[in-house]
């Protein structure tokens, strides 16, 4: 095991708008809210989804590959050293990221979906 699922992270014009669907859908509350993200929480307290805004936002749509969806998951891993390595020999392709062992990296699985790898002090 290289790390545990921390959160899925969905693209949008306006958090704060979008969040309040989410809210209600699967009953989650507002963990934080930056005004560029919020952070849903189930009721054990675990961060469940994140909502960030992006500019110039389009919206998918459903079988489009001009508009494909726009989502990631985030990996909560303790040293991003070790995971890099890890999800490298899988054959993964780093992005972007810090270049220290905590923080996040930016990563796109084999066929290019992005993914980040997260230590605890990085959300």
């Amino acid at each position: 095991m290289i790390g545990r699922l921390h959160t899925v992270v969905i693209d949008c014009p306006d958090p704060d708008e979008l969040v309040g669907f989410y809210e209600k859908l699967p009953s989650l509350s507002r963990q934080e809210d930056t005004g560029e993200f919020v952070v849903l929480q189930d009721a054990a307290g675990t961060p469940v989804v994140l909502f960030q805004r992006v500019d110039g936002f389009q919206a998918p749509r459903w079988r489009d590959s001009a508009r494909p969806q726009q989502m990631h998951i985030d990996v909560l891993v303790t040293d991003l050293d070790v995971a890099e390595a890890q999800v490298l020999a899988l054959g993964a392709t780093l992005l972007d990221g810090s270049d220290k062992p905590i923080g996040y990296r930016v990563y796109a699985d084999p066929v290019g979906h992005p993914f980040c790898l997260i230590t605890p002090e990085g959300p």
